[in-house]
């Protein structure tokens, strides 16, 4: 297979496109939160962080954060106009009652069914309890998911079945990756989008899934 791939901040910029105007959008852990410095000029956009913040801002410059200004992942973040700030149980309820109309999460799998696996890996010293990710992928009207189309082995992280614990039942939306977007249907997952230089044929055999091919 050829080696062409799109970079964090280009699925990032992706996602952000995508997105339409006046959503209220989580931004998961890692990852995603690139998401953030990319929402195009002119849409509202309300980012949310579980532990209680709506109205957030692209990250801060160097040196220019606040350590009480942080998000989720305890990274520094900027406020814009009329951000509130709300104890983290209210936070939650937002999220569980479905007031969330997108959320980015990563993931170790996505299944072609929709499943999300994205809290542990079962090896030892991973992370004990799934934590808001389950909140977020029950919750939230549409679960988008920005991850790499493998792993650092090779190995793909789209699969029919997950092997990992589940973070969720078919909640995936769409998937985005360094080789492509990809649609979960009812009928299968379908690429919509891929890396210039790769052939549907090439993404297909990195693919660990049966994979329709949107552009035809």
């Amino acid at each position: 297979m050829s080696n062409p791939r799109w970079s964090r901040d280009q699925i990032a910029a992706r996602i952000a496109n995508d997105i339409p105007d006046g959503s209220y959008v989580n931004l998961g852990i890692g990852a995603p939160t690139l998401v953030g410095n990319h929402l195009p000029e002119g849409r509202e956009i309300v980012l949310h962080s579980e532990n209680g913040i709506l109205g957030m801002g692209p990250a801060p410059g160097p040196g220019e954060g606040h350590p009480d200004l942080i998000n989720a992942g305890k990274q520094p973040v900027t406020q814009l106009v009329g951000a509130a700030f709300f104890h983290h149980a209210d936070s939650f309820a937002m999220m569980r009652g479905g007031h969330l109309d997108i959320c980015v999460l990563g993931a170790f799998q996505v299944a072609a069914s929709g499943d999300l696996a994205n809290w542990s890996t079962g090896e030892p010293g991973a992370v004990p309890a799934v934590g808001g990710a389950m909140d977020l992928a029950s919750g939230a009207r549409r679960v988008f998911v920005m991850m790499d189309h493998r792993t650092k082995s090779g190995e793909p992280k789209i699969v029919e079945r997950c092997t990992y614990p589940l973070t969720g039942v078919g909640c995936v939306s769409r998937i985005y990756t360094d080789l492509a977007v990809i649609d979960v249907t009812p009928e299968g997952l379908v690429a919509r989008d891929w890396v210039e230089g790769l052939s549907f044929d090439e993404l297909r055999e990195a693919t660990g899934a049966p994979l329709a091919d949107g552009r035809a």
